[in-house]
């Protein structure tokens, strides 16, 4: 494609790209403009959502309702409620937070029956990282791939391996998990394929090298290289 102006060898890469993601994918249909839709997998029906600082919570206390109250989770993953020390909300489900506030508020109240409610939600963002032209945080513009990821992020360089890319993805209940992706195999085995569509603070790591160990790569070349927003994301410590 030497001979091709840059603008046409970039929609030629995209076009190829975007097939490649066609078979690669389960259930997404990719195009080069990433159309927004409705991401299924982070909304407020989801069960795993993860809160993150910026996010709107209602928190409704049934047996108290004068206490009921919304509440933005703070900067440092915090949401603080009258009547109960600040609880740790960044990275833990509305679940795991109502079973937190309900714990804080037991000196105060007899029977501190609540529900955490999200209302509204901070930007979706993904880190990409390594091997590609522009790593950086980027916002979900819809379901996405980590293919898909990687082209946001101006595509994987010549350096890259396309073959081993690892996806990192905070649960809830605190455990971070990782799986290295094949973007060439054409196929994901069933733990791969759980972690698609890709999900808000998931990080997508093109390496130079070969991975030869996976969970020390994991700490040696990325937890201990991210920028902050994620970096808190994935160090705090749920319950605290």
């Amino acid at each position: 494609m030497a001979g091709f102006p840059l603008n046409v060898r970039w929609a030629l890469a995209v076009t190829a790209a975007a097939s490649l993601t066609n078979c690669a994918s389960t259930g997404i249909s990719p195009s080069a403009e990433f159309p927004a839709e409705h991401w299924q997998t982070a909304g407020p029906e989801d069960s795993e959502y993860l809160l993150a600082p910026g996010d709107t919570v209602d928190i409704v206390i049934h047996s108290a309702p004068e206490l009921s109250r919304t509440l933005d989770v703070g900067p440092d993953g915090r949401l603080r409620l009258p009547l109960a020390a600040p609880v740790i909300a960044q990275a833990r489900t509305p679940e795991e937070v109502a079973v937190s506030l309900e714990y804080a508020l037991q000196s105060e109240l007899r029977d501190p029956d609540l529900d955490v409610i999200p209302t509204k939600f901070a930007s979706q963002r993904i880190f990409v990282g390594g091997e590609v032209r522009t790593p950086g945080m980027f916002d979900l513009p819809g379901q996405i791939d980590p293919m898909q990821a990687t082209i946001l992020a101006g595509g994987i360089t010549r350096d890259g391996r396309a073959r081993e890319v690892i996806i990192i993805r905070r649960l809830p209940g605190g455990e971070v998990r990782s799986v290295v992706f094949d973007l060439k195999a054409g196929a994901f085995d069933p733990e791969m394929a759980a972690f698609l569509p890709l999900r808000r603070f998931d990080i997508v790591y093109v390496p130079k090298t070969r991975i030869a160990e996976q969970n020390q790569f994991v700490e040696q070349y990325i937890r201990n290289g991210l920028p902050v927003q994620f970096s808190l994301f994935y160090d705090v410590r749920g319950g605290q």
